[in-house]
C-alpha cells in the first residue's frame, strides 16, 4: 500500500546519499506512532559515514517535498516522512472495496503445497477443551497458508491404533451398550475406556489381554478389525458434527492406522541404515548423541509404536501429496516426539527432511464445566452458547431484531472461546476465564462481533456506499488512524506469515474495532452534511469488510446483527 511513496522517498534518498535504492526502500518502516510522520527511516540503516543525527538534519534540509510526500522532519538519527493523505486514503479505502472478502491475500505462495495437521482427537478419549488449541490455531494456518496462495490441504491425524483400542475393545464386550454408542459414541468410549482401566487396577491380566487383541488388529484379524472399524466409523461422524459446528473442515481424515506398507518401508530403511539396536527384544532408536534420548521403534512382541507409525506416514504423504512443506500442530508436551521423528527424517536421509514444522502451543489451565467435570468439548461450547445467549435476552429491545438468536448465540459463545485462546503467543499456558469470556466490553471475542456488527448496522440505515466519496474531507485525526490501520491488514498478514501466531492478527482487528470506536461518537454519518456523510460511510464500510475478513482468517463467522 506504501510501495509507491516508499519508491519515490527512495529514489531521492539514494541521490542525496549514494547509498543503494534498495537498501533505502527495505530500511522505509512504518512507525509505531504516527505522531511524527506516516513513514520514516533509521539513518544508521544506510550504512554512510558520519554522524547519523547530523546526516538525518542534513537530509531533511535537502529533501523537496512534492504531491507525494508532503513533509520532512528529522528526529534524531530518524527521518520522518508525511504523505499525501488524500492520495493515500484514495487508494487504501478503494483497495478494500476492489478486493472485498480477498483484500490482504497474496499469491506469494502459489504453485507450492503444504499439509496442516491439526486437531487429531484419540478416538475413546474425550475430545476435550484442549484439544481446540490445535483446531482453532491449525485451521488460522490453514487458512493464512491458502490466503497467501499455497495450495493448502488439512489433515486431521486420528489416534486410532495402539494396545488402547484392545483395552478398548475388551471393555465393550463387559460393559458397552449398543444404544448408548449409536446415541454418543465418543462419550460411550470414553465412559467405556475408564471402566476398563479401572477394572485392570485390580485385573492386571486385562492388560495382557488387551495387547493380545491388538496384536489380533495388526495381524488383520476380521473380526478385531471389524469392531475397531465400527468405533472408528462412528467417532468420525460425531466429530464430523463438532467440526461443523465450529466452521472447520478438513480435506483429509487420516489415522495412525491408515499407515500402510510405509511403517515397514521405514522399519527396513531404520535396520539398514544401521540406526537400530535391540534391548530385551524390542528395537530402539538412539538419538541420545542429539539430547533427543532413546525411543523405542518396535515392541519385543513385533508391535509398532507412534514413532513407527509417523516416519512411515511422513514417506506416505510425501510419496502422495509431493509438499513442499507439512506443519504439526501439536501441544509442547510433544515437543520431544516431534524432534525425534523429524531428525530420523534426516538420519533416514530423505530428500524432503527440512519440509517438516512442528507449531507448538502451551495448555489451558482450569478449564472445567461448572460441574468441574472433565471437559467434553461439546459441553463447553454448549455452555458457552448458553451464556451468550442469557446475555444477549438482557436487551430486548436488540434481541428482538436479530434474526437466528440460537444461531447467533453459537457463533458468540465459539468466538469468546476462540479469541480467548488466541490472543497472546501461541506457546503461553493461560487459564480459563468464564467472566472474561463472556465480557463484551475490552478485549475479547463478542467485543469484536459487537464492532463488526454495529458497522453492519450503520451500512442497513445509511448506505448505499458511495465508492466516489470526497476522502479529502477525513481530516480528523481518528479517521487518519483508522485509515492506517486498515493500510496495515496486508502487513499483517505478512507478519503472521512469518511467525504463524493468530495473535498478530487478534491484536491487530482488536486495535482497529478500538480505533472504530473512538471514532463513533464525534465521526458522526447520520444527519450530516452528505458529501461528509458518504466519505465517513466509506471509511466506515472499508474497516468493517476487514473487520469481517480477520474474523474469517480466525475461523469465526462474522455476525451481522
Amino acid at each position: 500500500m506504501y510501495d509507491e511513496f516508499k519508491q519515490s522517498i527512495a529514489a531521492q534518498l539514494a541521490e542525496l546519499s549514494g547509498a543503494p535504492v534498495e537498501t533505502i526502500a527495505s530500511a522505509i518502516d512504518l512507525p509505531k506512532a504516527t505522531t511524527h510522520g506516516d513513514l520514516a527511516i533509521a539513518v544508521p540503516r544506510l550504512r554512510i559515514k558520519g554522524n547519523p543525527v547530523q546526516l538525518a538534519q542534513l537530509y531533511a534540509e535537502q529533501f523537496k517535498t512534492d504531491s507525494d510526500v508532503t513533509a520532512v522532519v528529522a528526529t534524531g538519527p530518524y527521518l520522518n516522512f508525511r504523505i499525501n493523505r488524500t492520495a493515500f486514503t484514495h487508494k487504501v479505502l478503494g483497495a478494500v472495496h476492489a478486493a472485498g472478502e480477498k483484500y490482504g491475500w497474496t499469491d506469494a505462495g502459489a504453485g507450492k503445497r503444504v499439509i496442516v495437521e491439526f486437531s487429531s482427537p484419540n478416538i475413546a478419549k474425550p475430545f476435550h477443551a484442549g484439544h481446540l488449541r490445535s483446531t482453532i490455531i491449525g485451521n488460522f494456518i490453514y487458512k493464512l497458508h491458502k490466503a497467501n496462495g499455497w495450495d493448502a490441504i488439512s489433515m486431521n491425524y486420528l489416534g486410532d491404533w495402539g494396545k488402547q483400542y484392545g483395552l478398548l475393545a475388551i471393555g465393550f464386550s463387559r460393559f458397552g451398550s449398543e444404544e448408548e454408542l449409536v446415541a454418543d459414541p465418543i462419550k460411550h468410549l470414553y465412559d467405556v475406556y475408564v471402566a476398563i482401566n479401572a477394572a485392570a487396577d485390580s485385573e492386571p491380566a486385562i492388560h495382557d489381554e488387551a495387547r493380545a487383541y491388538f496384536k489380533k488388529m495388526e495381524d488383520g484379524d476380521e473380526s478385531a478389525l471389524a469392531l475397531w472399524q465400527r468405533f472408528r466409523d462412528l467417532s468420525i461422524a460425531k466429530y464430523k458434527d463438532t467440526y461443523a459446528r465450529l466452521g472447520i473442515h478438513f480435506d483429509v481424515y487420516s489415522g495412525e492406522s491408515q499407515v500402510g506398507e510405509g511403517m515397514a518401508r521405514a522399519m527396513t530403511m531404520l535396520e539398514d541404515g544401521g540406526l537400530l539396536t535391540e534391548d530385551k527384544g524390542a528395537k530402539v532408536l538412539n538419538l541420545e548423541q542429539y539430547k533427543l534420548e532413546r525411543a523405542v521403534v518396535q515392541k519385543n512382541d513385533g508391535t509398532t509404536l507412534y514413532l513407527t507409525r509417523d516416519i512411515g506416514a511422513a514417506i506416505e504423504r510425501y510419496e502422495k501429496y509431493q509438499f513442499d512443506k507439512i506443519i504439526y500442530v501439536v501441544s509442547s508436551q510433544q515437543d520431544l516426539h516431534l524432534k525425534q521423528l523429524f531428525k530420523t527424517v534426516e538420519l533416514l536421509g530423505l530428500p524432503y527432511a527440512d519440509r517438516f514444522q512442528h507449531i507448538n502451543y502451551g495448555l489451558v489451565k482450569g478449564m472445567s464445566t461448572r460441574k468441574g467435570t472433565v471437559v467434553f468439548l461439546d459441553d463447553m461450547l454448549q455452555e458457552s452458547k448458553d451464556n451468550m445467549h442469557r446475555v444477549m435476552r438482557e436487551n430486548d429491545k436488540k434481541y428482538s431484531q436479530v434474526e437466528n438468536p440460537e444461531h447467533v448465540a453459537d457463533v458468540l459463545g465459539m468466538t469468546a472461546i476462540a479469541v480467548q485462546d488466541m490472543s497472546a503467543k501461541r506457546i503461553k499456558d493461560y487459564d480459563f476465564d468464564w467472566s472474561r469470556i463472556l465480557n463484551f466490553e475490552g478485549d475479547t471475542g463478542p467485543y469484536l462481533q459487537y464492532a463488526h456488527a454495529r458497522l453492519c448496522s450503520l451500512e442497513r440505515n445509511c448506505g448505499p456506499v458511495n465508492l466516489d466519496a470526497d476522502v479529502a474531507l477525513l481530516t480528523e485525526e481518528s479517521a487518519r488512524e483508522i485509515v492506517t490501520l486498515v493500510s496495515r491488514y496486508p502487513d499483517t498478514l505478512a507478519t503472521a506469515m512469518q511467525t504463524l501466531e493468530p495473535c498478530t492478527v487478534v491484536q491487530y482487528v482488536l486495535k482497529l474495532s478500538h480505533a472504530v470506536s473512538a471514532a463513533w461518537e464525534t465521526m458522526l454519518v447520520r444527519n450530516q452534511p452528505k458529501e461528509l456523510a458518504d466519505a465517513r460511510l466509506l471509511m466506515y464500510s472499508s474497516a468493517r469488510i476487514v473487520i469481517s475478513n480477520a474474523l474469517s482468517l480466525l475461523g469465526m463467522e462474522p455476525v451481522k446483527r
